[in-house]
C-alpha cells in the first residue's frame, strides 16, 4: 500500500519527466529498468530506493531535493482538503500550459501572466 510520501515522490517524478518531454520508456532506458517500473513509481505502487532516486535525479537533471519539494505542504493540504483535493498540477492540461509558457521569451511570458491576472480580477469584479 502506497504511503503519502511514495505518492508525492511519484507525482514529482511524473511531473519532472513530462516537463522534460520524456516518455516512461525513455526514462527507463536511461536508468536501466523497464518502463513498467517507472509506471509503478509514478503511481506510488512501488517505493523508490535511495540509489534509484539518485539515478532518476541524474537522468532528470534535477537535485534529489526536487522530489521532496512541497512534501510538508502537501501533507498539510491533504489534512485540510482531504485525500482527493489539490491534483491540478498532475493534469496534462496544466503541464502543457506550463511547458508552453516556458517556451516563450521573457517579455511574452510577463504579458501572458499579466493577461491571466487581469482575467482573474475581471472575474472577481463580475461576481461581486
Amino acid at each position: 500500500m502506497a504511503t503519502d510520501i511514495d505518492l508525492h515522490l511519484g507525482r514529482r517524478l511524473r511531473r519532472r519527466r513530462r516537463l522534460l518531454g520524456l516518455t516512461q520508456q525513455q526514462l527507463a532506458i536511461q536508468v536501466g529498468i523497464r518502463f513498467q517500473q517507472i509506471q509503478k513509481y509514478e503511481c506510488g505502487a512501488n517505493r523508490i530506493s535511495a540509489a534509484r532516486l539518485w539515478q532518476l535525479a541524474e537522468a532528470l537533471e534535477t537535485p534529489i531535493s526536487y522530489f521532496y519539494d512541497g512534501l510538508a505542504e502537501a501533507m498539510e493540504r491533504k489534512e485540510q482538503v482531504g485525500a482527493n483535493g489539490g491534483e491540478m498540477f498532475s493534469r496534462k492540461e496544466t503541464l502543457d500550459l506550463i511547458q508552453a509558457y516556458y517556451q516563450l521569451g521573457e517579455r511574452p511570458r510577463r504579458r501572458l501572466l499579466d493577461l491571466a491576472k487581469s482575467l482573474h480580477t475581471e472575474g472577481e469584479a463580475v461576481a461581486s
